[in-house]
């Protein structure tokens, strides 16, 4: 409104009529402007529903946990490798008494025949709609609970596509995200398998004789690509773009900003670290 009426006064000032209705028509594109910026930023209701981080940071907690626990009783009952999963998962966000009850209590409550996975889903999209980088992140976290056994059971597959859906992200982002999580996976359990290599040649050290030849924890370009998201193909400007891109979106400071609770921030931590490897191997190899 504002716009119109100073447009109007202004034009007027300045070329009278044809002037005040040209200022009018400026003023009008003015407040179009304004409120279209005012409605992604939530509207009047934005200003008293109150978006308190803590607020978002506990939605996210809660809801994280009650979708994975739903996935992982998508084959009818949980398994011990997804209990142990959720299980490591509390342990990496070093949850404890309160805390880590709550996270079990929420998995607990995925699990149940009467949870809606659509109605959590969506009440998560609601409150982190302009905020990509979590949602996706969250589906992320979802597909890493999915993928702890080392396989993706189709019913897996079809409630973690149905979260995708849901949040707002795309078919071809989502396979993007699956391909991605899987160079992730195989790309630690490289690096689980060489940690317990040097663990046991450590022990054995004394035992051994002659020239030890350490074990390989380097990773392939197939796999370093595979793991930034690109194909064997990628020139060196694509992984400079892709590798920039994958670290703004999970930098750990930046998603806890937007809600994603501190406990949680190992998680953006060990991406960014295994994006920043497969760059750095990249980078050496060219």
């Amino acid at each position: 409104m504002w716009g119109k009426v100073l447009g109007f006064c202004f034009g007027f000032m300045f070329g009278r009529f044809v002037g005040a209705l040209l200022g009018l028509y400026l003023g009008h594109m003015f407040d179009r402007s304004l409120k279209q910026d005012f409605d992604k930023a939530g509207g009047f209701s934005g200003l008293f529903k109150g978006d308190d981080i803590n607020e978002r940071q506990a939605l996210f907690f809660s809801s994280c946990f009650a979708v994975m626990g739903h996935i992982a009783k998508s084959n009818g009952r949980v398994s011990e490798t997804h209990i142990k999963a959720a299980s490591v998962f509390m342990n990496e966000m070093g949850l404890s008494g309160d805390e880590r009850r709550e996270a079990q209590d929420a998995f607990r409550s995925g699990k149940e025949a009467d949870f809606s996975l659509k109605e959590t889903v969506h009440d998560f999209k609601e409150r982190f709609a302009r905020r990509h980088d979590l949602l996706q992140l969250f589906l992320e976290i979802q597909i890493q609970m999915a993928f702890s056994d080392g396989h993706l059971a189709e019913q897996e597959k079809q409630l973690l596509h149905e979260v995708s859906k849901q949040l707002g992200i795309s078919r071809t982002q989502f396979s993007f995200l699956l391909k991605r999580y899987q160079a992730e996976f195989a790309f630690r359990q490289q690096q689980q398998r060489f940690y317990e290599q040097q663990n046991q040649q450590h022990s054995t050290h004394n035992e051994q004789q002659g020239h030890r030849v350490p074990p390989n924890n380097s990773m392939n370009r197939a796999q370093a690509l595979a793991l930034l998201g690109l194909s064997n193909d990628a020139s060196a400007r694509d992984i400079k773009v892709a590798y920039r891109k994958l670290m703004a979106q999970h930098h750990p400071d930046k998603l806890v900003s937007q809600g994603l609770p501190k406990h949680m921030m190992e998680v953006a931590v060990k991406k960014s670290q295994d994006i920043q490897a497969a760059y750095e191997y990249l980078k050496k190899a060219a």
